[in-house]
């Protein structure tokens, strides 16, 4: 199992707001049952590798639907193969170290 954090940003809008654009990406993810979490910075998904790319490969298409003509997309992925990891496994580690 793998995360992976992508930041789809649609470019030359007219607007600096994002938010139309982000909420379509997130129905997508919603929809097909995807496990994800939204950041402030981006999105965090979790599955296996190849699935992880093509859902990318997806979400990078939904703001050329809307009419968008150019999109920037970031993708930062952690694929471990010692152990498996979940949204929020890290997250868990650093506040258990915390209160010790």
């Amino acid at each position: 199992m793998a995360l992976m954090e992508i930041s789809v940003v649609p470019l030359g809008t007219g607007s600096t707001s994002l938010s139309k654009y982000i909420a379509e990406m997130e129905k997508y993810l919603k929809e097909k049952g995807i496990p994800y979490t939204l950041t402030d910075m981006g999105t965090i998904i979790e599955g296996e590798i190849a699935k992880l790319l093509d859902i990318a490969k997806k979400l990078h298409e939904v703001p050329f639907k809307a009419g968008v003509q150019r999109v920037y997309t970031v993708l930062k992925i952690d694929d471990r193969r010692d152990k498996e990891v979940h949204l929020g496994t890290k997250i868990k580690s650093v506040k258990e170290k915390l209160c010790s």
